[in-house]
């Protein structure tokens, strides 16, 4: 925390006022909790996300690889789903890009669900064309339904490989962040189930820890996918996108 998170605090959680509730605030940044909660928004792409019920914080990588793979994507979606979706910043970026496509939200805490129904609200996207549901992973998607594009920033940290940081583990949700044994047991559930819920041409797209690379890969082969690792914005692989094979 520095004097830049303080203005920025002040000036875009309080309109520059310093009232009493401003400096309540400022104690609470001083102490360690994110800023992004304390303001209650974080910008994604040209959204403006809420925050109300604490999801995990929309990182800048995840922001890159989204807009690079929903902008280079090859074909114009029609079904799109944001499986652990968090806040749904991806998803209504996804609805953003292709505001006439179906977009489904899946996020197992259901605390977060309104906040989801607020972000595609507040930026004048097409509620009508989303649908938000409970259940772990595809448990709850409705009526089984197939999808061209899946995107997932599932939880993946590795307990043994913990990098994060000590204000992160205090305040974000652990069940966004923590991915089991090695990080893979959530991601290894998605590879395993996810065919049965992609279009012939469908994309999976998931979020993980570079360490992670080779496991996704061996995983996505044994389950039918190709798989090409990408870097974030920083060259650190970050992301990969699995194909069904031929």
């Amino acid at each position: 925390m520095d004097a830049r998170e303080e203005k920025w605090l002040l000036e875009e959680g309080f309109n520059g006022v310093e009232n009493s509730e401003y400096f309540v605030a400022r104690e609470k940044l001083r102490s360690g909790e994110p800023l992004a909660y304390l303001i209650g928004t974080m910008p994604f792409g040209p959204l403006t996300i809420a925050l109300a019920s604490k999801p995990l914080i929309p990182r800048a990588e995840t922001e890159f690889w989204v807009t690079k793979v929903l902008h280079e994507l090859p074909f114009v979606p029609e079904k799109i789903l944001d499986l652990c979706a968090g806040s749904g910043c991806i998803g209504t970026l996804a609805l953003h890009t292709f505001p006439s496509a179906h977009v489904d939200f899946a996020e197992l805490d259901e605390s977060h669900h309104e906040t989801i129904r607020e972000n595609i609200v507040r930026n004048n996207l097409p509620l009508k064309n989303t649908s938000i549901n409970g259940g772990d992973l595809f448990e709850h998607i409705q009526g089984g339904a197939t999808y061209d594009l899946i995107l997932t920033n599932p939880p993946y940290i590795d307990p043994a490989l913990d990098r994060t940081q000590t204000e992160v583990k205090m305040h974000e949700p652990h069940l966004a962040l923590y991915g089991g044994a090695k990080g893979m047991e959530i991601i290894a559930r998605i590879i395993r189930e996810a065919p049965r819920h992609l279009a012939e041409h469908g994309i999976l797209v998931i979020e993980h820890e570079p360490e992670q690379c080779e496991a996704v890969a061996k995983l996505a082969m044994v389950n039918g996918f190709s798989v090409t690792h990408y870097p974030d914005q920083y060259g650190v692989l970050r992301y990969t996108i699995l194909k069904r094979l031929s």
